[in-house]
């Protein structure tokens, strides 16, 4: 049937690699030197509260992580009930201060319900005269330091296969292949890394999940993968009112193959924000990010096992039972980007157990 915008699924990468390349140093670094570096530009472990202290609204002393929260995240908002605006760089800091108090070894995993006490935050304006008492060596120090990590941008997630505190995430697993195979240097992987993360808290869905997506469409994250119709890490579609075209490359969509990968990922934020996907009010659930690619006018059915109208066959994976001669349900979607995952990753791809605890944690309110 004709669709308004869709891309076709792929399970296997495009491209064969070199043989003997060399793999790539982990994503995954310590914060202990960032943490380091951000103590010696303090003079006390706290701040004294200002005069106006007493002047300003009153916030919060500690907050309960909920799905779809990061630390960054609480701490723009503790500042925004304030009346103040923080700055990416600046959060970023006090995300890193607000984890020591906390004694978050990483904090890229917080989790839906944990308490996290904001008494560690200056208020705006002290934190602005320490970062200005900061000497130009320490300053370049840091940078150096801040480089060398991905920041805390990761959301709170309740995930069947959430790694274990100081683990590796799916999007790290993915990225770090990704090195491996060749589709982009360990140089830029930090960069491919946070520009994922804004995107993933412009559009509020699991930075993993889009992982997932990226596997199912182009063997992970591959800027060069294409059918010869659709191409990229989301592949992007030929034809005058599909993907491509959503992104302004309908008359040359094939350029979009000589782009390296963070050039798709602004393509990709272009095409989300086309699709809608910003109007959502609520977290986006793994099987609503996915549809948004495929086919994105079947996301008006809500039901989770109703047949959806999509052109096929798909990938084996996205249908129910995997046979394609089966439909494709939101519980088969979410289902079947788990059990690929896990097949490349070296997981079981066949407990049905698990599968059916993805399904419910992935869309919470399966249930109405």
């Amino acid at each position: 049937m004709d669709r308004n915008i869709s891309l076709t699924a792929m399970s296997t990468a495009a491209a064969a690699q070199p043989a003997g390349r060399a793999a790539a140093a982990p994503l995954s670094t310590r914060f202990a030197q960032v943490l380091s570096a951000e103590q010696s530009r303090q003079t006390s472990d706290t701040l004294a509260a200002s005069s106006s202290d007493s002047a300003k609204p009153s916030t919060p002393a500690s907050r309960v992580v909920q799905t779809g929260d990061t630390l960054t995240g609480l701490v723009k908002a503790h500042y925004r009930e304030q009346g103040q605006a923080i700055g990416e760089a600046q959060a970023y800091r006090q995300a890193l201060q607000l984890a020591q108090h906390n004694a978050i070894d990483n904090p890229d995993l917080i989790q839906p319900g944990q308490v996290i006490q904001m008494s560690a935050l200056p208020t705006l304006s002290e934190a602005r005269q320490a970062s200005a008492s900061v000497t130009p060596a320490a300053s370049q120090t840091d940078k150096q330091a801040l480089a060398s990590v991905r920041p805390p941008f990761r959301t709170a997630a309740v995930s069947a296969d959430a790694p274990a505190r100081g683990g590796q995430s799916l999007l790290d697993k993915t990225l770090e292949r990704a090195v491996r195979k060749g589709y982009l240097t360990p140089a830029q992987a930090p960069a491919v890394t946070r520009k994922v993360l804004a995107l993933s808290e412009k559009y509020r869905f699991q930075p993993d999940d889009f992982a997932r997506l990226t596997l199912m469409e182009s063997g992970g994250m591959n800027p060069r993968a294409s059918n010869g119709n659709c191409h990229g890490i989301i592949q992007f579609c030929d034809g005058s009112n599909r993907g491509a075209a959503a992104v302004g490359l309908r008359d040359n969509p094939r350029a979009i193959l000589g782009m390296g990968l963070l050039q798709q990922l602004d393509l990709v934020d272009a095409y989300f924000e086309h699709v809608g996907l910003a109007d959502s009010r609520k977290p986006v659930s793994l099987d609503e990010l996915y549809l948004s690619v495929l086919t994105p006018a079947a996301r008006s059915e809500q039901r989770k096992d109703v047949p959806l109208q999509i052109a096929g066959p798909q990938a084996r994976d996205l249908h129910v039972d995997g046979n394609r001669q089966a439909p494709i349900t939101r519980n088969s979607i979410t289902q079947g980007l788990h059990a690929l995952a896990e097949r490349i990753f070296g997981r079981s791809a066949n407990n049905p157990r698990r599968a059916g605890m993805y399904a419910a944690v992935s869309t919470p309110d399966s249930g109405s």
